[in-house]
This record gives C-alpha cells, sequence and structure tokens, in this order.
C-alpha cells in the first residue's frame, strides 16, 4: 500500500525539513506552469532513461515525497521505488492541483 501524503501535511514536512526529497514526475512544459521549489524533476515519460540512476539521485536512506498533477503518475512511481527497497515513500494525495487548493492558492493551476 503506498503512503499518501495531504498537501498540509508537506507543507509542514517542507518546513521543518526543506531538503526533503521531492520527486515530481509531470512532464517539462507542467512544471515550466507550476511547481514546487527544490523538486527533482524526472518525468515519467523518460523512465526509461532515469530509473536506471535513481540511486543516484535520489536517497534511499531518506523520505521521498512523489508529486504530479492529480496523483496517480506519481502512485505508479511510488509504487516503482518502494520495489527498488526505498521504504519511506509517499504519495502527495491529489497531486500539485490538491495542494494549489490546499495550501498556495497563488501556486498556478491548469
Amino acid at each position: 500500500m503506498i503512503n499518501q501524503i495531504s498537501g498540509s501535511d508537506l507543507a509542514q514536512q517542507l518546513a521543518q525539513n526543506p531538503s526533503l526529497q521531492i520527486l515530481d514526475v509531470r512532464e517539462w512544459w507542467e512544471v515550466e506552469r507550476a511547481k514546487l521549489p527544490n523538486c527533482l524533476h524526472l518525468p515519467l515519460s523518460e523512465f526509461a532513461q532515469w530509473s536506471v540512476q535513481v540511486q543516484e539521485l535520489l536517497d534511499p536512506n531518506q523520505p521521498v515525497v512523489v508529486v504530479c498533477h492529480h496523483g496517480v503518475r506519481s502512485a505508479q512511481v511510488c509504487a516503482w521505488l518502494l520495489e527498488q527497497g526505498y521504504a519511506q515513500v509517499a504519495n502527495l494525495a491529489g497531486g500539485l492541483e490538491a495542494y494549489a487548493l490546499q495550501v498556495d492558492p497563488t501556486l498556478p493551476r491548469y
């Protein structure tokens, strides 16, 4: 089962730990429209290119929050990360759309 994190819980975690690993799996054009600061951007459509080096990009011993627009693509990546041995993985419930509604109304919605 994939852990879900609400937008407000993510905001609290970021306030306590600004270096929290956040993986954004949206497309490039989506990130250009709206993004959270300090995210690692690895589009799901480019999975074949980055999946082989993911352990060099994300510390498997630290928590990882995966985000996308509505939470579907990120849930897929969460499941895959769990299979790769990442123990502390969470999906942003409702994606950046929900985060904008719950936490940051200045975040552009699309």
